[in-house]
């Protein structure tokens, strides 16, 4: 198969079943293309023209490509993206034993469409923190296969499911993993041991916690007759993260860049790595030096905040607005909000179709039914938190946080595009 961007996305996104992977495979590029890491607890020595990353709770990544003009007179070139997905994730005391069957109780994780989870092979991934020889230490894991799965119940048991069914997350959603025997028990917290053991080799460790959430084992693909569509988990937002880091490692080094993917932004982003906190402004007014240097940077700069968006689906055209339906394979969406939900104005607007003219890719945009709620992104977030100017974009996506989601395979191209075009534009408004 053909290195094309979209099979390069399927693999990113099995690469990347949480926000741990995803940033990890976003650093495993960024080595391979000459980038440095740095540790934010060291003094930074930045060289001229140089290529950093740094991350922050292994979840949350910003990418900085310093470049030969001064970014306090000529800004910064922002592109920004999410981690995370929604998602079921282990709780802490998860063993359930129920009729000679092991569960696992979880924990919804963002705004789930809970329905697509019933009956699907489901794997478990994350970070596991624990103690060895006196001293803590954090891993990631993938099991990979299926461990697991959510039967639904029989349609002779519940005659209405098909009428809208009411799913209670706490009894009807913990998967089950296996079948016991006898009174044998079940240990999980012994089976993340013994997983540690096969992917790092890691023996007589004590387990003391996890941040694991289960996925769908199955890959992403492209499919239609035409392979027009990209079907596959996360791709709200790791479309997005890839296409930006695609975009970063083909541009020129003309003006400084940044890429900024951070953790928690279907629950609010309100952390210590989510868009809501101190992380992008920390790691600026350390690049930039002086307050007056970074207030002036950030009002020379722009942001275009990545973060997929609502294609008009020919099933359900009544759910959106009949002159802002997004069509798949048309080009990015322009996301707009009178209540700020999104942060784009006339202006960066403006901008933003002068960039998919000079790219040559179509460009469509997006406004929610009046009589409907709007969502948000990191855009609003990051825009208050700094003060610089912002889009809000993305490619038109079905079944946004489903267990799987479908996007247009052309999309992720011209998205590339526009974002590399943005990097290299030699102003900002």
């Amino acid at each position: 198969m053909h290195n094309t961007p979209s099979t390069g996305l399927l693999d990113f996104l099995k690469n990347s079943p949480s926000p741990f992977h995803a940033t990890q495979s976003m650093c495993s590029a960024l080595q391979a293309a000459g980038y440095q890491a740095l540790d934010e607890r060291e003094i930074w020595q930045l060289e001229p023209q140089g290529r950093y990353y740094v991350t922050r709770n292994d979840s949350s990544i910003i990418a900085i490509q310093l470049g030969h003009s001064d970014p306090v007179e000529h800004g910064i070139r922002m592109v920004g993206a999410h981690t995370d997905s929604p998602c079921l994730k282990v709780k802490p005391q998860p063993e359930l034993s129920r009729h000679s069957y092991w569960q696992l109780g979880v924990e919804v994780y963002g705004g789930v469409l809970l329905s697509p989870w019933f009956d699907r092979d489901l794997s478990l991934a994350g970070r596991v923190t624990f103690k060895q020889n006196e001293q803590l230490h954090s891993r990631l894991i993938d099991f990979k296969q299926a461990i697991a799965t959510i039967p639904s119940l029989a349609i002779h048991l519940n005659r209405e499911a098909n009428n809208g069914w009411t799913i209670n997350p706490q009894t009807e959603l913990p998967p089950v993993l296996a079948q016991l025997h006898g009174d044998e028990g079940q240990d999980f917290r012994a089976l993340l041991a013994e997983q540690l053991q096969r992917e790092h080799g890691i023996t007589d460790v004590s387990i003391l916690d996890y941040e694991l959430c289960f996925y769908d084992s199955q890959p992403a693909a492209l499919i239609g007759l035409n392979q027009d569509f990209i079907a596959g988990a996360r791709l709200d937002n790791l479309l997005s993260c890839y296409a930006g880091l695609q975009a970063l490692l083909s541009s020129d080094n003309q003006h400084t860049q940044v890429l900024v993917c951070t953790d928690h932004e279907e629950v609010g982003s309100n952390s210590a790595c989510g868009a809501d906190g101190p992380f992008l402004e920390q790691v600026l007014r350390r690049i930039l030096g002086s307050e007056e240097d970074f207030v002036r940077c950030v009002q020379h700069s722009l942001l275009i905040s990545a973060d997929n968006a609502h294609g008009i689906h020919p099933n359900y055209a009544d759910k959106h607005d009949g002159n802002h339906g997004p069509l798949l394979n048309r080009g990015p969406v322009i996301k707009i909000n009178a209540n700020q939900r999104y942060a784009t104005n006339s202006e960066t607007s403006s901008f933003f179709k002068l960039l998919c003219a000079a790219a040559q890719v179509p460009v469509q945009s997006f406004v929610t039914r009046t009589d409907l709620g709007c969502g948000s992104t990191i855009g609003p977030i990051t825009a208050s938190q700094l003060g610089i100017q912002t889009i809000d974009i993305g490619v038109p996506t079905f079944a946004m946080h489903s267990i799987r989601e479908l996007a247009g395979s052309q999309d992720l191209d011209y998205l590339i595009q526009v974002l590399q075009t943005f990097y290299n534009s030699p102003s900002l408004p």
